[in-house]
């Protein structure tokens, strides 16, 4: 029996999270728009890069990326920065969840202290406080 994760010839596969993190930072790095290729080079070249492609193509389809046509293929680009992205990422997982109220009072209450008072400050400066 396979084991999640392990590819049947003794190597383990990466999560596709973990992937797609590693594509999204090859892209901030470069700062400009990058083809599957370009990508590739920018990650060491240890993905191939069909991996690669296909890793972007998800990534289009999620809106994490815009791409343009560049020869026979895409240039790709991050449709925002990191901070950006994990907002976006909170939205969607509360977004899945009927009791918002329950999930968000979940969320504050395992916040750390600095946490908490830099978010309770961000509300303030916000006008978040339902008033």
């Amino acid at each position: 029996m396979a084991v999640r994760g392990d590819t049947g010839h003794g190597e383990s596969r990466r999560p596709s999270g973990e992937l797609e993190a590693g594509v999204l930072a090859a892209l901030w790095a470069a700062g400009a728009p990058r083809t599957a290729a370009e990508v590739q080079a920018g990650l060491g070249g240890d993905l191939a890069r069909t991996t690669v492609t296909t890793i972007l193509t998800r990534l289009y389809d999620k809106g994490a990326v815009t791409r343009r046509r560049v020869g026979r293929g895409y240039a790709y680009t991050p449709t925002e920065d990191a901070p950006g992205l994990t907002a976006r990422r909170m939205h969607t997982e509360l977004a899945k969840e009927g009791d918002r109220s329950t999930v968000l009072a979940r969320f504050v209450s395992q916040l750390g202290d600095e946490d908490e008072r830099l978010l309770r400050a961000l509300l303030d400066e916000s006008g978040g406080d339902g008033q």
